[in-house]
């Protein structure tokens, strides 16, 4: 019987990796949380200019993202490292973060939205100069299946104490400067700071350790980083399914997320109620995260994932009844949702390096640019998500404001915040497991 070994990464290296989410955190999660909130309710933008705004950024991403991935993948054979381009976004994110909450006094409506969508535009091209090199990493410093997951637990568990921290923390600076354009650009100031600060930290730490066998080939003359990502697609079964059902998941969370502070106003009846919201989903999140690491070792990442995703889908198809019975029992159906958002953080990013891997021994040798797919199809999720929220809130007659004054919404509008909180989340969720169904790369063959 054949036995397989664990490699052992250095302490420097891993504690560096995981600090890095505490940048790739607080971008993911703090615009997604508050900036359709900004729009309608600060800004006075229309929910159906303001789902424009958030989703123009988000389909630059999707452009750039591979070309970013393929450009990544040549510095690290000219030098061995990603770590020039880690840089570049590490530094670039905190200026041009604070940027889209810097919105001139003189701006509202219309205008206000062409600045928030601008300099959004901008902040995220920074942040994707990180992550998609980023997302790169674990497939080049660790070598095994078994590595992946213990390399990628530590990361996922300071990515849901940075989401705890953003997602309620954010919130709490705005409101401790009084609120309107001014709370949001201090919030916008500090937070950006904070996440430069992890992304440094990771750009220093997490590129200093042993590189493995998995260091980017030359690639082949003649192709277009966006042709170079449409074969990586093609080419790779395990990539497909995996991506299909992480993009899935994404825009059940980002719909979540935009819908969180609509509820927290609306439903439950107070602007703050947001940050216990948070609580409620990601401190679970982080309680249960050895439990999930030694779930996937035992049952198998992919089967994990399918527990995780059943799990997340019921929790939230019960918060549907908030639209008739508000209380406190939401945060509990809010928690069970966190229990099986670690998992959904957890084994799909510990399962992409594998799918890295398995492309590598196939000649593939593109990390970077299975990277920038990946990124783009995240970002793509997490976009949409916050665009049919505001879609849906467009649709049921939802009322935007620029004043402190919380306007009477119509039923139709209430029954939308409920339905982009639980009814569509569930769904989505529910669908990622036909594509995850699909994805058949075992650890016998990633450690072959």
């Amino acid at each position: 019987m054949s036995t397989t070994t664990t490699a052992v990464l250095p302490r420097r290296v891993v504690a560096g990796y995981a600090l890095g989410s505490v940048g790739t955190g607080g971008f993911g999660v703090l615009p997604g949380l508050v900036l359709s909130y900004y729009l309608t309710d600060t800004l006075g933008v229309t929910a159906g200019l303001a789902s424009l705004v958030v989703t123009l950024p988000k389909i630059w991403d999707v452009v750039i993202d591979p070309f970013i991935g393929r450009l990544s993948d040549a510095s690290a054979r000219r030098r061995g490292s990603r770590r020039a381009f880690l840089l570049a976004g590490a530094l670039g994110l905190p200026i041009t973060f604070a940027g889209v909450f810097a919105t001139p006094e003189a701006l509202s409506g219309a205008a206000a939205g062409a600045w928030v969508a601008c300099a959004f535009i901008i902040a995220t091209t920074a942040f994707s100069l990180f992550q998609v090199p980023y997302i790169a990493l674990p497939a080049e410093i660790a070598p095994d299946y078994a590595s992946r997951t213990r390399l990628l637990a530590p990361r996922i568990a300071v990515l849901a104490v940075a989401i705890l921290a953003f997602g309620a923390g954010g919130p709490m600076v705005r409101d401790a400067v009084g609120g309107g354009r001014a709370g949001y650009l201090a919030m916008g100031i500090v937070t950006g700071l904070l996440m430069g600060a992890g992304l440094l930290a990771a750009a220093f730490g997490a590129t200093s350790g042993p590189r493995s066998a998995l260091a980017p080939s030359e690639a082949p003359t003649g192709t277009s980083a966006i042709g170079a990502g449409v074969a990586a697609l093609r080419e790779s079964a395990p990539l497909r399914a995996l991506l299909a059902a992480f993009v899935l998941q994404a825009l059940a969370t980002g719909a979540m997320l935009a819908a969180a502070q609509y509820v927290a106003t609306y439903t439950l009846g107070d602007e703050s109620a947001v940050t216990f919201l948070f609580v409620a989903l990601v401190a679970p999140a982080l309680l249960v995260m050895p439990f999930a690491t030694r779930l996937a070792h035992r049952t198998g990442k992919q089967r994990a994932l399918v527990l995780a995703t059943g799990l997340f889908a019921v929790a939230t198809l019960s918060l549907v009844a908030m639209r008739w019975v508000p209380g406190a029992w939401v945060y509990v159906s809010v928690a069970l949702a966190g229990v099986a958002y670690a998992g959904l953080q957890l084994y799909p990013l510990a399962m992409l390096p594998d799918v890295i891997a398995s492309d590598a021994r196939s000649g593939g040798d593109r990390a970077g640019v299975i990277a920038g797919v990946w990124t783009a199809g995240e970002t793509s999720g997490l976009a949409l998500g916050p665009t049919i929220a505001l879609g849906v809130l467009a649709v049921t007659g939802f009322t935007s404001r620029t004043g402190g004054v919380v306007l009477d919404q119509p039923d139709s509008a209430m029954l939308g915040v409920a339905l982009i909180f639980s009814v569509l989340p569930a769904a989505l969720a529910a669908a990622s497991l036909l594509p995850l169904s699909r994805y058949h790369l075992t650890r016998e063959e990633v450690d072959a």
